[in-house]
């Protein structure tokens, strides 16, 4: 141990965005509970380059006792995979509208990660969200996913028939527990398996003791949507 200069987070600021860990090239921090963390002293070299790229002015550069600087342990975890990687990180985004063409943009996606199996339930996001749980194959189909479903809404997305069900239950039951989630959007497929999704997610509404409002679509292989009875 020795006194040394390193990175310190103000979680009263930090909103999770996980803008600090694709800026550390030495993987010492990850999202945990929706908060930007330093995972181990010995992984942090203190230079600061994370700085510059937190919105919310979170990070600082302190003096206090750590362990020293590891190149080896970086190595070390580099080589094993980030548990946090920066691809599964919880990112606030900035919608992009209407503006310039299709492939220039136009994307009304405000979160980050939208696979069920890498959000994590306790993101600032959830609360009061407005929810869409989407078959990955829906925006394929569907021309109008963006303005009609996407926009204003928290972004979640699975396949029943490749995921881990059970896994899809308890995260989702979890962001319910944990947050008010205002409704919930379903959109699926029209093939069985995609259907199955309306199932997992009555499952999960009823494992959470919730009364969250569902409406569901179904996106037919042509484009066409319908809206489901309930």
């Amino acid at each position: 141990m020795a006194v040394r200069k390193i990175i310190e987070i103000d979680e009263s600021k930090c909103d999770g965005c996980g803008q600090c860990v694709l800026a550390c090239a030495e993987g010492a921090i990850e999202i945990r509970e929706g908060k930007a963390k330093v995972i181990s002293d010995n992984l942090c070299d203190g230079l600061g380059a994370c700085l510059g790229d937190c919105p919310q002015g979170a990070l600082n550069i302190v003096e206090r006792e750590a362990d020293e600087f590891d190149e080896g342990a970086v190595e070390a975890r580099m080589a094993a995979g980030r548990k946090g990687c920066p691809s599964a990180g919880t990112m606030v985004l900035r919608p992009m509208g209407n503006i310039g063409t299709p492939s220039q943009g136009g994307s009304e996606l405000t979160t980050w990660p939208i696979k069920m199996q890498l959000v994590n339930a306790r993101a600032p996001y959830f609360k009061d969200a407005r929810l869409l749980l989407a078959g990955d194959c829906t925006a394929f189909a569907f021309a109008s996913m963006h303005p009609d479903f996407i926009k204003g809404r928290v972004v979640v997305i699975g396949c029943p028939k490749l995921d881990d069900n059970d896994d899809y239950i308890n995260k989702l039951s979890e962001v319910l527990s944990s947050n008010d989630v205002k409704d919930i959007s379903l959109v699926h497929i029209e093939v069985p398996c995609c259907g199955n999704l309306k199932r997992l997610v009555d499952t999960a509404i009823h494992r959470a003791s919730s009364s969250v409002p569902v409406r569901s679509y179904t996106v037919r292989r042509s484009g066409e949507l319908l809206e489901d009875a309930i």
